[in-house]
């Protein structure tokens, strides 16, 4: 009985000692899958330097770049296999690291005059079918497109997109999965005729409620980008990180266990409040601006220090995000390659590892 108390004691005293060092659990990136031929080097880069710089948690965005064999019509370029995703999860396992794949579901169905794989093959789950893509895409035009988004009132489309959940999240053996659902702007459009009229911010809870019911039947969590739940009206902070679609109001009716990816990436807006007082879970999402990066980091630790028992566990940590290839970030983190290609997403990572090894 005695050595159990001292055992007790000892796990207290340990956890004192990582809570003072840590004050948000989560350290995070958010990458694009690198190409097939780096898989090995990426591994090695998770193993040698991901993860002794503190990082917990790795956001692998796959899309369609996966060999699926639910929906082989689906495999995207340069897809990987099985063999490919398991070296990933092992040498995360073995780091601890917490690994979660993405496949962007609802809009970012196309990026400028290229249509994605899904609309692609089925053409009939298309929200605006009138919309052509151009061969040269300027913004703004008077189509309003920046990417299309699929009908989520389509009888067959959550068939095609549940089952490209399950076995992603299958191979990947993760408990969580991130959706995107960010940067919607074709929603309960007019060229819809199942939604058109529909409340925007019905539509997009809606959805979001839809995916993660299903991934709730296998015990996963859904994770979004945060910007379709602020109000860039009211805030100021504008189209993209903020909704102008009344999509904001969506933040009352999701369910609560949704973990919110909260980017901003002009300014250090603390959103992060809004969230965490609608008793949603989130992380603060920094990109390429290293002294934005590092307010926000600063700005989540007086969030913690300040709030209240009840709301300091929904402010999870900080993920960073990559918008560039993950050879660019790779070569840029170990300051190689050319360096006038510098991935400067790299040195604004480099910056937070360094205040949490501090």
């Amino acid at each position: 009985m005695k050595q159990y108390t001292l055992l007790l004691m000892a796990i207290s005293f340990i956890l004192s000692i990582s809570n003072a060092q840590s004050p948000y659990p989560v350290r995070g990136l958010c990458i694009s899958s690198p190409s097939v031929d780096i898989v090995g080097e990426f591994v090695e880069f998770i193993d040698n330097d991901l993860a002794p710089a503190g990082l917990n948690l790795l956001i692998l965005r796959i899309d369609y770049r996966y060999e699926y064999k639910s929906h082989p019509e689906l495999i995207g370029d340069n897809p990987y296999t099985k063999t490919d995703v398991k070296k990933l999860v092992k040498v995360c396992k073995e780091n601890n690291i917490r690994l979660i794949p993405q496949i962007n579901l609802f809009g970012h169905q196309s990026w400028h005059g290229t249509v994605g794989k899904l609309l692609e093959v089925y053409p009939e789950f298309d929200e605006t079918p009138k919309v052509h893509l151009p061969e040269e895409y300027k913004w703004p035009n008077s189509d309003e497109l920046y990417c299309k988004s699929y009908c989520p009132l389509h009888p067959e489309v959550h068939k095609v997109v549940f089952d490209l959940i399950d076995e992603i999240c299958e191979v990947f053996e993760t408990d969580a999965f991130h959706a995107g659902l960010d940067e919607i702007f074709y929603i309960g459009h007019e060229q819809c005729t199942r939604c058109n009229g529909k409340d925007k911010a019905e539509l997009f809870s809606g959805e979001v409620t839809k995916i993660r019911n299903h991934l709730k039947e296998k015990n996963r969590e859904l994770w979004i980008w945060g910007d379709r739940l602020i109000d860039g009206k009211t805030t100021g902070i504008g189209l993209w990180e903020g909704s102008y679609n009344n999509t904001h109001r969506a933040i009352n009716m999701i369910p609560k266990d949704v973990v919110i990816c909260d980017w901003h990436y002009e300014r250090p807006d603390p959103t992060a409040v809004l969230f965490a007082a609608k008793g949603l879970n989130v992380l603060t999402c920094p990109w390429r601006n290293t002294e934005n990066a590092l307010e926000q980091e600063k700005m989540l630790r007086g969030f913690i220090a300040g709030a209240t028992r009840e709301m300091q566990s929904k402010y999870q940590g900080m993920l960073q995000t990559v918008w560039g290839s993950a050879k660019g970030f790779m070569e840029s983190y170990k300051g190689i390659g050319n360096p006038e290609r510098i991935d400067k997403s790299a040195e604004c990572f480099k910056a937070l590892t360094k205040v949490w090894n501090e």
